[in-house]
């Protein structure tokens, strides 16, 4: 069935939607004030779901995308859109996010940027190629608009069938260069480290030891480092990892700008990419993380540094840890999508710290829970929209905390 559409406003998840016959209508692709021909895909009981057949008045932020995967490949979803529109709508949501919790954020809110392409170090391969929209196939792209130089260099060298199978991590950057580690890192999912090559990266690690993460080790083929700000990091990179250094640089000057004192919690911390700079600034940094292998990277990213470290989940660590480890000058957040989890967010907002910073990938779980925060004593100082993917819809954001 095709009907014709005039779109309204642009949603979490990238889509523009508009009304036909009262009911919400999701078009991918599109922009707000765009008059359309859609093909209806599917109707739900409260939505339906539609595709561009025709554009007849296109919105003036609409461009010609450069990239000709556009479309089939999964990964970029709104590079038909400037940049500069593609920021202020990420902006729109993210506000809308923190409003339907009863915060407006609108005035207080600020973008952060970087470079428009050559910005992405972290990719998965499937099956030498990345995955295609909607389905359970992959392109074979011969080089991605968005990947760092490095990551290219391999592609378009490789052909997808040479690439190797299954599920591959992919790790390639600039920022390598002088860490002593390859600007490009290839490391296969189901590949295994051998007893003795895990018994020299033990011995080799010489992390101090203790109950909450003991037993975890290195992968030496699989590390990666780079330098950000002047700092050495490494990390694992089939865990997490931020894909845009350039980004996240800007980030953990804003992250960090203005803090100072005794102790800081790392809740959520990975592999200490933020804690190597608090412990520059506090007298002790406590990191709390539940991927054990990640807090061994952290271990050896803030050597020498005074520490504690805990390969727990928040909520255990709220739970069995939190009383002999504070008090603290400063908590710095950043969960996973799902968010904090709810003993974190109670622990937080009985702790005292008059000072918090909270980091998330997620602007519905990010203004959940502000809103609670924010119910239990804080005021929101400042609001960053972190653009760390452009030509996605993908929105991280970081906000100042105060206690009143």
């Amino acid at each position: 069935m095709i009907e014709r559409i005039i779109t309204e406003k642009t949603v979490f998840g990238g889509n523009s939607t508009g009304k036909i016959n009262g009911k919400t209508v999701f078009v991918p692709y599109s922009l707000p004030g765009e008059e359309l021909s859609v093909l209806i895909r599917e109707e739900k009981k409260d939505y339906l779901t539609a595709e561009i057949e025709s554009i007849i008045t296109p919105s003036p932020d609409r461009t010609e995308p450069p990239c000709s995967f556009y479309g089939k490949c999964g990964g970029c979803n709104m590079m038909h859109i400037r940049t500069d529109a593609q920021r202020r709508l990420k902006k729109e949501i993210l506000c809308d996010a923190f409003r339907q919790t009863g915060t407006d954020i609108s005035e207080i809110t600020e973008t952060v940027s970087g470079p428009d392409f050559n910005y992405r170090c972290r990719f998965q391969l499937n099956n030498g190629g990345l995955s295609e929209r909607k389905s359970n196939s992959t392109v074979g792209i011969p080089e991605c608009l968005c990947a760092e130089n490095p990551v290219n260099e391999y592609l378009r060298q490789t052909e997808p069938a040479q690439r190797p199978k299954g599920r591959v991590h992919l790790f390639g950057s600039s920022a390598a260069a002088g860490t002593g580690y390859p600007e490009l890192i290839i490391a296969e999912e189901a590949a295994v480290l051998k007893n003795t090559q895990i018994e020299k990266a033990s011995k080799k690690l010489r992390v101090r030891q203790n109950r909450y993460f003991a037993g975890t080790v290195l992968s030496p083929q699989n590390t990666a480092a780079v330098m950000i700000n002047g700092k050495k990091i490494l990390f694992d990179v089939r865990g997490f990892f931020q894909s845009n250094i350039s980004v996240f640089s800007r980030a953990v000057g804003l992250i960090c700008d203005g803090l100072s004192g005794g102790n800081v919690l790392d809740m959520y911390a990975g592999c200490g990419s933020i804690s190597v700079f608090l412990a520059d600034r506090f007298d002790k940094v406590t990191l709390v993380e539940h991927n054990r292998d990640a807090v061994v990277f952290a271990e050896t990213n803030l050597a020498g540094k005074p520490r504690e470290s805990f390969g727990l989940s928040g909520a255990a660590w709220v739970k069995n840890c939190s009383a002999s480890c504070g008090p603290f000058d400063a908590i710095i957040t950043d969960p996973p999508r799902s968010g904090m989890e709810k003993e974190v967010t109670d622990f937080i907002a009985g702790s005292g710290t008059k000072t918090v910073r909270s980091l998330s990938c997620d602007p519905v779980t990010h203004a959940r829970d502000i809103a609670a925060l924010v119910k239990a004593g804080y005021e929101i100082e400042r609001v960053f929209l972190l653009d760390f993917y452009p030509h996605t819809s993908h929105i991280e954001s970081l906000a100042y905390l105060k206690r009143k």
